[in-house]
């Protein structure tokens, strides 16, 4: 049972009405969301958490509105919150996002997961004895899925960098500059995993999955 009860918008007060009044302004709903509700049980922060989810995961930038909301996806599940899953991929099949798109950011991000247990074991082993072994796990998801290349990197650097993994991040962004993916729409991706990771951990934090 979750330690929190989410807060109506009939109880909502001071910076949690503000932001409930946006997010039904903005995501185009008559109600708001439940795992906004639960924020809501810390004004500033539903406040701060949705401010930040406009601008870094609804808002086209540099990126664009599909990669983002995949990258939020493959986030998601990264963190484990079923609850953002499917809230996301509700949200991105509205705006023309396909299932089997949602189901191949999940996959590509499992997979570079695999990828960062790997390296970052061998960055930290302390030894360079398993340099010279071979990687010895298969990959091909990252290229047969419907996900363009530039976007199947940009999944794998921030989730490289949520996980922790030194060389796999800076081989993939490395990766993401040679296939002409600006900067600044680097940085966004990484901008929009970090808003995901608060607001998973958050509701994971009282118990809501």
């Amino acid at each position: 049972m979750p330690m929190l009860q989410p807060v109506p918008e009939s109880d909502a007060e001071g910076k949690a009405a503000s932001a409930y009044s946006r997010i039904r302004e903005i995501l185009e709903v008559d109600e708001v969301p439940l795992l906004f509700q639960y924020m809501g049980n810390v004004p500033i922060f539903v406040h701060d958490f949705f401010m930040n989810f406009r601008r870094t995961v609804l808002d086209g930038g540099k990126l664009g509105e599909k990669p983002k909301l995949l990258i939020a996806i493959a986030t998601a599940g990264q963190a484990g919150s079923q609850t953002w899953q499917n809230f996301l991929q509700s949200f991105a099949e509205s705006r023309g996002v396909t299932s089997q798109e949602c189901a191949d950011a999940l996959a590509v991000g499992a997979t570079n997961s695999m990828y960062n247990v790997l390296f970052k074991f061998r960055a930290i082993a302390g030894t360079d004895v398993f340099e010279g072994m071979p990687v010895g796990l298969r990959a091909h998801t990252f290229q047969n899925t419907t996900l363009d290349e530039s976007l199947v990197e940009l999944i794998n650097l921030t989730l490289s960098d949520v996980n922790g993994c030194q060389p796999c991040t800076s081989a993939h962004v490395s990766k993401a500059r040679d296939l002409k993916v600006a900067d600044e729409a680097i940085y966004e991706a990484v901008q929009c995993a970090a808003t995901m990771i608060a607001g998973t951990q958050f509701l994971r934090s009282i118990g809501v999955d």
